[in-house]
C-alpha cells in the first residue's frame, strides 16, 4: 500500500518560476559559497552581495578569489565580504572555512550555504583502456569524484552543524537555515565520456532527495539546481562542436534561479533543471521562438512529486521523526507547567 508523506516532510508546493520574487530578505544574511571565485559561484556572490548579503567565498584560487572580494567590497561598500582559501577535498580545509566564516560574519552566524565547488572531468577515464601492455593498471585518480561528490559531502556535513546554530527563522527578517546544492543535467542522464562527473552528480541528486526528507527537523531547507550545458567560457571549443544546434542555457538564468531559492525562505525541497530558453503551450509542447502565446522560460521543476508514494520503511521512518519532534515539544511544555506550579511566588 503506497503512502503519501509530502506533508510531513515539510516540502513547499511546486514552484511557479515565472512569478516575481523579493530579494530584500537577503539583506544582512551571511552566505558561504564554495568555489565562489569563478563560474556560477562568482555569479551568485555578486548578485547576493548587491542585494545586501555578506558573502564569504571559499576557493582554491587565491589570486582570483582575493581580487573578486576586493571588487565586491568596493562595489557594495561592505567590508565584511571575505575570501578564505579552501580545498574542498581536504576536510580540515573546509572545517577552517566554516569556523572562520562564522567568526568573520557580522552577526557571528552562517545563514546559508551553497555547495557549489566543482570541476569538469579530471582523473582516470573509466571508459578508456590504459596500459594494456602492463600486468596491471595504475591506481586510478578519482579527482572529479573527490571534488564534486566527496567535497560536497564535507560541505553538507558542516552546513548541518553550523546552520542549526541560528535561531529558528520565524520570518524573512530573521536568520535563515538554507542549503543549496548544485547538481547538473548529468544528475539525470547518462553523460557519455564523462563517467566520473556523472557518478558525482548522480550522487548529489541522491543526497538531495534523501536529505530533504529529514532536514526539516533541524529547520533546514534544502534545494537543488541542475544546470544544462551553459553558454560560458568554461565550455571548451571542442565541446561547442558537439553541442552545435542543441542550444545552451544562460549563466544569468542559473543565477536568478539560485537567487529565488536564496531569497524566498518558504521554498523547501525543490529541484530545478536550468536549460535553454523555450516557450511552451499549456500542455507542455514547444512553441516557435517568435510565438506570442507564452513567456520564455528556462527552468523546469523535477521530482516535484517525490514522497507522494513511498514504501513502508521511508513512511515509518519519517513518521517516527515527527513523533520524536512532537514529543520534545510536549516535554518542554510539561516542564514549563511544572516549573510554573512549583516555583515560589514572586513578590512585587
Amino acid at each position: 500500500m503506497s503512502k503519501n508523506i509530502v506533508g510531513i516532510t515539510r516540502q513547499s508546493p511546486p514552484l511557479d518560476t515565472t512569478a516575481p520574487f523579493d530579494t530584500s530578505s537577503l539583506q544582512e544574511k551571511t552566505i558561504v559559497i564554495t568555489g565562489g571565485a569563478s563560474g556560477f559561484g562568482k555569479g551568485f556572490a555578486k548578485r547576493w552581495a548587491n542585494c545586501g548579503a555578506t558573502v564569504i567565498i571559499g576557493d582554491i584560487d587565491t589570486t582570483q578569489g582575493k581580487a573578486f572580494v576586493e571588487e565586491l567590497r568596493k562595489e557594495t561598500a561592505n567590508p565584511s565580504h571575505q575570501f578564505i582559501r579552501c580545498n574542498v577535498t581536504d576536510w580540515q580545509s573546509q572545517v577552517d572555512l566554516f569556523r572562520t566564516a562564522a567568526e568573520l560574519s557580522p552577526h557571528r552566524r552562517i545563514d546559508q550555504v551553497v555547495a557549489n565547488a566543482g570541476v569538469q572531468e579530471l582523473g582516470t577515464k573509466l571508459d578508456q583502456p590504459q596500459n594494456l601492455d602492463k600486468d596491471e593498471p595504475p591506481k586510478p585518480q578519482w579527482t572529479t569524484v573527490d571534488v564534486n561528490l566527496i567535497g560536497v559531502l564535507y560541505t553538507v556535513h558542516l552546513a548541518m552543524f553550523w546552520l542549526p546554530k541560528n535561531p529558528a527563522p520565524a520570518s524573512d527578517a530573521q536568520p535563515d537555515r538554507h542549503l543549496l546544492l548544485i547538481g547538473s543535467v548529468a544528475s539525470l542522464i547518462p553523460f557519455a565520456g564523462h563517467i566520473q562527473y556523472s557518478i558525482a552528480k548522480h550522487g548529489v541528486l541522491g543526497l538531495f532527495r534523501s536529505l530533504r526528507a529529514t532536514s526539516w527537523k533541524d529547520g533546514i531547507r534544502v534545494n537543488l539546481l541542475m544546470p544544462y550545458f551553459m553558454d560560458t567560457p568554461m565550455i571548451h571549443p571542442g565541446g561547442k562542436v558537439f553541442l552545435a544546434g542543441i542550444g545552451m542555457g544562460k549563466h544569468e538564468d542559473v543565477v536568478e534561479a539560485a537567487s529565488r531559492f536564496a531569497a524566498d525562505v518558504s521554498i523547501r525541497g525543490r529541484a530545478l533543471v536550468l536549460g535553454p530558453r523555450v516557450k511552451l503551450d499549456d500542455d507542455g509542447h514547444l512553441l516557435p521562438p517568435d510565438s506570442q502565446e507564452a513567456e520564455e522560460i528556462s527552468s523546469f521543476e523535477v521530482f516535484g512529486h517525490d514522497f507522494e508514494e513511498v514504501e513502508a520503511f521511508t513512511s515509518r521512518y519519517v513518521k517516527i521523526l515527527n513523533a520524536v519532534e512532537a514529543a520534545r515539544g510536549y516535554i518542554g511544555w510539561a516542564g514549563d507547567i511544572v516549573k510554573a506550579i512549583f516555583s515560589p511566588f514572586t513578590r512585587g
